[in-house]
């Protein structure tokens, strides 16, 4: 595969500030990549550098093996869905599709056809003569989205494009882009400080806090293995539980010690056999401590806990509990019998548990 975009060593100044910190990234042509983090942590700053929107401090922006850091955005070969659409709003749908075509010189007839084919795409022919202001959000994304494909670049920026939309239209529109990149094999870059939105649609995720890439990988491995606590901590909804604990050795592995109010610590017994530090942070997702009889594996140790909160979801509960002197959740099966205040044996699966060391926030395995 070709790489069609590569972020060498890049860093973005505004004065004194340092925004971007030496950001490396390179994903291959058809890669969707999702850029992903908090407000202000550097990522819209970064598509804008990507786009030649903004002026990079230092390092290089390759785009189709070519060095564009100095090329100006419109010969970049890019095409940006923006969150506010951008759209012109004297100008009929159609127009506002083509008028980029048209400025560039491209034949009518080409135009016409291009419009065809594009308004067909994403289901917009009843559109085409109205004006933006005759849209609702989604049609307009829609629109926004036509423009951008019309012509076929070498690469897709979106920034934060579902943001002004309701949930239900988000969802569907989150369908909508994802089957717009199996169709197209397109190179997409696009930002969210959602992360659901960012597990859905990537190929490959960029987590950035800071102006300071946390962690690159696919959504699995993202999820799964955590570079540090920001990513655990960030990734996943809900979050992943974080259980400050104290470890031994033991004869069959690593005796994990797990403080709780009024009651026996919680003893887990890892068979892994890891070098671990005597203090740790376990982290376990939700949905790896469940109801015990519905998980089996053998990394799974069951105990009791007292239920703190249960909150039905439709076709999971969450179940809170107290551990470690924090909240810690649980996803159960609807139909669970979870009563506040009362006992419930819990099953931990060790095989999916995340270690972490303390002062550093860094993963031990």
């Amino acid at each position: 595969m070709s790489v069609m975009l590569e972020v060498k060593n890049l860093f973005k100044n505004y004065g004194s500030v340092e925004i971007l910190k030496d950001i490396n990234v390179a994903i291959e042509k058809g890669d969707f990549l999702v850029l992903v983090g908090p407000s202000g942590c550097g990522k819209s700053t970064l598509l804008n550098c990507i786009a030649g929107l903004e002026e990079i401090t230092a390092g290089d922006v390759m785009i189709g093996g070519q060095n564009m850091t100095d090329v100006s955005p419109k010969d970049r070969d890019i095409a940006m869905v923006f969150q506010s659409y951008a759209l012109y709003p004297t100008m009929t749908v159609a127009k506002n599709i083509t008028f980029g075509m048209k400025v560039r010189g491209v034949d009518a007839q080409t135009q016409q056809s291009k419009l065809a084919e594009v308004a067909k795409q994403l289901q917009m022919e009843p559109l085409l003569n109205r004006k933006p202001g005759q849209l609702s959000g989604g049609q307009r994304q829609r629109v926004a989205m036509g423009r951008a494909l019309v012509r076929d670049p070498k690469l897709f920026l979106f920034d934060e494009p579902l943001s002004n939309l309701d949930a239900k239209l988000r969802v569907e529109m989150r369908t909508e882009i994802k089957r717009l990149h199996l169709d197209l094999g397109a190179t997409m870059v696009y930002v969210t400080h959602d992360q659901i939105e960012a597990m859905t649609l990537a190929t490959k995720i960029v987590v950035l806090k800071d102006g300071i890439i946390q962690q690159i990988g696919t959504p699995a491995e993202i999820y799964n293995n955590p570079k540090n606590l920001f990513v655990a901590d960030f990734m996943g909804s809900p979050a992943m539980n974080l259980m400050p604990a104290t470890t031994s050795s033991a004869k069959s592995g690593t005796q994990i010690q797990i403080e709780r109010e009024n009651d026996e610590p919680l003893i887990l017994n890892d068979k892994a056999g890891l070098n671990l530090p005597k203090d740790v942070i376990v982290g376990l997702r939700p949905e790896d401590i469940v109801e015990a009889g519905f998980r089996a594996g053998t990394g799974v140790q069951t105990a009791t806990c007292m239920v703190d909160i249960v909150e039905p979801a439709g076709a999971d509960t969450y179940v809170m509990t107290k551990l470690g002197g924090t909240e810690v959740t649980t996803r159960l099966h609807a139909e669970t019998q979870a009563t506040p205040g009362k006992p419930l044996e819990f099953a931990f699966d060790l095989g999916k548990v995340s270690y972490f060391d303390p002062d550093t926030g860094s993963r031990l395995n």
